[in-house]
């Protein structure tokens, strides 16, 4: 049997203070953890919503190092964007805070010396790369080299991203450092592990047993680690960012970012709450959703669940783990590094006053039970024909029509006909959907049905015709207008937890008050009586110039990406200087360029190499020059390969050229002038 409680705690994952948030974030995490914030809230539940930035960890070390400036520097500048960001998209949390508070620091090292105390931990020694040079122990993301699967340079010390393969940084061929480039040697270190398996068997009883009804790809992916078998988890590294370990003898060691970060939920309520954080996560009748990403479902489920388990205290295991798939922008994975993002602080510049039109679209696109796609044609399509053409242009109608006929004033209704109370009842189911979709975290279906009550409101408006009946039935005309009226009222609640900007806009139009979430579908949300304010569009539509300088925008960070991950070429196996030596390479003058027909790559060239006879290669470079810009230039080419025909032509010998970054063939001459059939040596 379900279970009644008496208050909702929200945790959102902490952003990491290394960067702006982009709307792959927000369509994981923020905008699914708002909608249900704010759901609840007009229902009357009592909700308390925990967000802030996530401030320790290396890669804040590197960005430091690099900027020169120190890590707090980098953190005070991001934290300050990202909460900027989320409260200009409304994200309604009530205390977002960070995890360099002293609250967090004092409330981090008390959990771990708990922890300690109690013998949660085991101490164990391993062997790690050491940067003598740097003067520090570097970590396996931190380590570059050859993989040893698929030999591919540049490997990470804990992936290879081109073959996929997940690595040990002890296993890396020629391995280096790779901020610094030295040649890391290993160094013997201590640290506290977690020990998992110690509660591997509770946590199968609350999972599997106890949360059947997670999403399927929360409950598939603890399964797997569980089946699999818990293993002891390192909580320190040996850093000089970080909360320090609370131990006598642990100089220079700080508590792991993944160990830190999820006790800032309960640091930012106690930061926020100094009185009564304890009955949000110690009173069994508090209900703990953790809304995260995919990557974070193993640290939700499984990590920070022992963590809680091994503390003790009463500390209350999460009800529910919602976790989102990832969202993609136009078909590629959302990069930080490659700036492939729609970083919410631009949006919200290149958009003002446009912050619901992006909810919209990344909750109608949630990536609910897969990996999801944004784009920008699409961003236009469902503003231009969905916001605009059905739920705008609804309620525009509505009180056009209102202040045409009834001077402003919402009418007295007569009695309801059939077609009257089916427009009304259609409301009601459909609150009643959308209510069991949003207590199942559908957030997409949800959107849909509030959606369908718009469509409903413009069905009756066009089958009721109060334009046409206000000819020969004023009375009538006023019945029609009060229910829809009523739909307008309903939507203004429906819409609030998806659009609130666009629900506060209205909710002044029609001059009343707060309402809550049980008043969708009933026939008096909006008082006969009621005066309406002028009405004004909700929404615009989006033009194609805007969509294109967007489109711009990324096409210009594609080619910029190109050119920083070019790499050369793997070199060629040695070859001894004898058999270098057999290759005669010369220089000729060309005379004659032409396309070689139904062929669209190649180029027949006709050579002054010297000799009394004209010489014809054929090359593959068409797509990269045209014919007639290389009559008269010198080229490098191999005159004693044996010919060969191409597309019926005998070509004799072979053009040098160089693939440049952008993938484009250069063609290879000497810098100077000088005698056709000159070897090069």
């Amino acid at each position: 049997m379900e279970k009644n409680f008496k208050r909702t705690l929200i945790t959102t994952a902490l952003p990491y203070a290394n960067g702006p948030v982009h709307i792959g974030h927000l369509a994981g995490v923020y905008v699914p953890a708002d909608i249900y914030a704010r759901y609840l809230r007009l229902r009357g539940d009592d909700v308390f919503m925990v967000g802030g930035s996530d401030e320790h960890g290396v890669p804040i070390t590197i960005r430091a190092r690099k900027e020169g400036i120190t890590p707090q520097d980098v953190v005070d500048r991001y934290h300050a964007i990202i909460k900027e960001s989320f409260a200009g998209l409304g994200i309604s949390f009530d205390v977002y805070s960070r995890t360099t508070s002293p609250t967090h620091a004092e409330t981090a090292s008390e959990f771990f010396r708990h922890i300690y105390d109690t013998d949660g931990f085991v101490e164990k020694k391993s062997m790690q790369f050491y940067d003598e040079g740097a003067g520090r122990f570097v970590t396996d993301r931190n380590v570059v080299g050859e993989c040893p699967v698929c030999h591919a340079p540049g490997a990470y010390g804990d992936q290879c991203e081109k073959c996929g393969s997940s690595l040990n940084a002890l296993d890396l061929i020629n391995p280096r450092c790779a901020e610094t480039g030295n040649v890391p040697v290993l160094r013997e270190t201590e640290h506290w592990y977690l020990p998992l398996d110690r509660w591997q068997a509770d946590l199968e009883k609350w999972i599997l047993e106890g949360h059947k009804e997670w999403k399927t790809n929360v409950y598939g992916q603890c399964k797997s680690w569980l089946d699999l078998g818990l293993q002891p988890r390192a909580v320190t590294r040996d850093l000089d960012w970080g909360i320090p370990v609370p131990v006598e003898g642990a100089d220079g060691k700080v508590l792991y970012v993944w160990f830190d970060a999820p006790i800032g939920y309960i640091s930012n309520t106690k930061e926020a709450l100094p009185d009564s954080w304890e009955k949000w996560w110690k009173d069994p009748e508090t209900r703990i959703i953790n809304f995260i990403g995919k990557d974070n479902i193993v640290f939700h489920c499984i990590i920070f669940p022992a963590m809680l388990m091994a503390y003790g205290d009463g500390y209350q295991l999460p009800d529910n783990v919602p976790a989102m798939e990832f969202l993609n922008l136009e078909g590629d994975k959302i990069s930080t590094s490659r700036n492939w993002a729609v970083w919410l602080h631009e949006y919200l510049r290149d958009f003002p006053g446009k912050q619901d039109v992006l909810r919209y679209v990344l909750t109608a696109n949630a990536p609910e039970t897969k990996d999801n796609d944004f784009t920008w044609a699409d961003f236009q399509a469902r503003n231009n024909s969905e916001l605009v053409a059905i739920l705008g242009n609804f309620v525009n109608r509505v009180m056009v029509l209102t202040h045409k006929y009834f001077a402003g004033t919402v009418p007295a209704p007569g009695t309801l006909s059939a077609e009257d109370t089916a427009a009304l009842a259609e409301i009601s189911r459909l609150k009643a959907e959308m209510s069991t979709a949003l207590d199942t975290f559908h957030f997409r279906e949800a959107l849909k049905l509030a959606m369908d009550m718009a469509r409903t409101g413009n069905r009756y408006l066009q089958e009721t015709e109060p334009w046409k009946v206000a000819k020969t039935d004023i009375g009538r005309t006023a019945t029609i207008l009060n229910v829809a009226m009523q739909i307008v009222g309903s939507l203004c609640v429906a819409f609030e937890p998806f659009l609130p900007f666009m629900a506060e806009k209205l909710r002044k139009m029609l001059n009343t008050p707060a309402l809550s979430w049980e008043a969708i579908g009933a026939s008096d949300i909006i008082p006969a009586g009621t005066v309406i304010a002028t009405p004004e569009l909700l929404f615009e539509k989006i033009e194609d110039d805007v969509i294109a300088a967007q489109m711009d925008r990324l096409a210009r960070i594609k080619e910029e990406n190109k050119r920083n991950s070019w790499q050369p070429a793997p070199q060629q196996p040695d070859v001894d200087f004898d058999s270098f030596c057999k290759m005669d390479i010369r220089v000729a003058t060309v005379t004659d360029c032409i396309k070689v027909p139904k062929a669209d790559k190649l180029l027949r060239f006709t050579l002054d190499d010297g000799t009394s006879q004209p010489r014809t290669i054929v090359s593959g470079i068409a797509a990269h020059y045209q014919p007639e810009d290389l009559i008269g230039k010198q080229v490098c080419f191999i005159a004693n390969l044996p010919p060969r025909k191409l597309r019926g032509i005998e070509s004799a010998g072979m053009i040098l050229s160089a693939e440049s970054s952008d993938g484009s063939l250069v063609v290879i001459g000497p810098t100077g002038p000088v005698a056709p059939g000159s070897q090069v040596k």
